[in-house]
């Protein structure tokens, strides 16, 4: 890609609701893009939908940037501060003669379209009413989308463009334009659904004698059953599931992008070398959270343990969590993950009358949990992973069971369920008083209930 001059590139949410899937991937494919070229990546806040672009949801936006780390380089842009400007362009389109008022309404456009054989409607000025812009009434406006090749709209067929309201408030087609211009946008990257909009505002470019940045329209994103109301979470929802925001940098990036080699894993690094628009899919791309959930358990599963677990307290709240980090780090995929598997080391075992009758509900299975408790009683300390499993395979032997008759009932005394990190781990982690505490618990609750019967 040509850098004749530095690339400026820019992001342009509206603050109607919390960023979404769609949105981030925008974001994102514009900030590699910015520092692949050493260019820039520009924020404007298009709020001129009074009525939902609230504080609340500009804040929502910057949130999730900072959180995915899309850094800007400049301050962010508000659109609706620029009311003046627009309004400066506008008025010199109509001194140009380049635009006029009209009053045409709906009904006055519709029947034009059926006298004059569906051709693009076309008014006189009436020194009154919303401003049109002047279209021609011959050639055609090309766009050359680097994702979707060239494509050519007759202007016979545009109707004039309405670029204000009658009150003078400028369109968002009008205010898009003058903002990329002011703000030295070279390259406009966004979603496909804005892709019938490029002609319009290439109309406006022309009237207003200035070049036409370069575009560019990303694929729109369904989900796994091709519905394009795909569901995909707001960025803050997957932070709060316990998604790593690098994590999700890289799938992100493959909803429509990849490289030749079907790479699946990329440090953001590696993003900022290998993007290129040229490799942008024009299909539409598949959010599929599965992937997400594979690509994020490989992130966590190479954390640094200290990083882990800092992650973990800070999604959690609370502390001392290093130990139970360690050996759930093998069997989660998001960090909300880990409570739900290891809470029990800290607020004791859950209460799963499913799972300790299932698991614990026979005379053979009281029995073998008891030998296995004899067993541990028996172990030393320190205690370690060795010399737990030693003693456990002795149960095995001597009872003939096999070691899910063993070591189920175990797991459903010290966690009260039957899913928890490695079982020598546990037994390690909890230790031998309150591991031998908990069994002991379940032993009398256990009796207790045969004894009722």
């Amino acid at each position: 890609m040509a850098n004749c001059v530095q690339m400026r590139v820019r992001f342009a949410p509206s603050p109607t609701g919390a960023l979404h899937i769609g949105g981030a991937r925008t974001a994102l494919y514009n900030w590699l893009l910015a520092r692949r070229h050493g260019g820039q990546f520009l924020l404007r806040i298009e709020d001129t939908d009074r009525e939902r672009s609230t504080p609340e949801n500009v804040e929502q936006i910057f949130d999730a940037l900072h959180w995915l780390e899309l850094d800007h380089d400049e301050e962010p842009v508000f659109q609706s501060q620029r009311s003046d400007r627009h309004a400066e362009v506008v008025q010199k389109l109509i001194d140009d003669g380049r635009a006029y008022r009209s009053t045409a309404g709906r009904d006055e456009i519709e029947a034009w379209h059926k006298e004059h054989g569906n051709r693009g409607f076309r008014g006189e000025d009436e020194g009154e009413g919303a401003v049109r812009l002047r279209v021609a009434d011959d050639g055609t406006t090309i766009v050359k989308d680097v994702i979707r090749g060239e494509s050519a709209f007759e202007n016979a067929l545009q109707d004039d463009l309405v670029i204000a309201r009658a009150d003078g408030t400028p369109l968002y087609h009008l205010a898009v334009v003058v903002d990329d211009l002011d703000m030295g946008v070279t390259h406009v990257v966004r979603g496909a659904d804005h892709y019938s909009n490029t002609p319009k505002q290439l109309l406006i470019l022309q009237a207003m004698g200035e070049e036409a940045p370069l575009y560019a329209h990303v694929p729109l994103l369904h989900g796994p059953d091709g519905n394009k109301r795909h569901g995909a979470a707001s960025v803050q929802e997957l932070r709060d599931r316990g998604y790593l925001p690098e994590a999700v940098r890289n799938y992100v990036a493959l909803l429509g992008w990849g490289t030749e080699e079907s790479q699946e894993f990329f440090t953001t690094d590696e993003l900022v070398n290998e993007f290129s628009l040229e490799r942008v899919s024009k299909s539409p791309a598949v959010f599929d959270e599965q992937k997400l959930r594979h690509i994020n358990g490989r992130y966590l599963r190479e954390l640094p343990l200290d990083d882990l677990t800092a992650r973990l307290e800070a999604l959690t709240g609370r502390e001392g969590l290093r130990g139970a980090a360690e050996i759930s780090q093998e069997k989660i995929s998001t960090l909300s993950d880990f409570w739900p598997l290891a809470g029990f080391f800290f607020d004791g075992p859950a209460d799963d009358p499913v799972a300790r009758e299932k698991t614990l509900g026979s005379p053979e299975a009281l029995e073998r949990l008891e030998m296995a408790r004899s067993a541990l009683a028996e172990v030393p300390e320190p205690w370690s992973e060795e010399r737990l499993e030693t003693a456990l395979q002795s149960v095995l032997e001597r009872s003939g069971a096999k070691p899910r008759q063993i070591y189920q009932p175990i797991r459903v005394a010290l966690a009260g369920t039957t899913v928890s990190p490695g079982i020598f781990e546990t037994l390690r982690l909890l230790g031998r008083d309150e591991s031998l505490r908990r069994i002991d618990a379940a032993l009398n609750h256990l009796s207790t209930a045969a004894d009722t019967r």
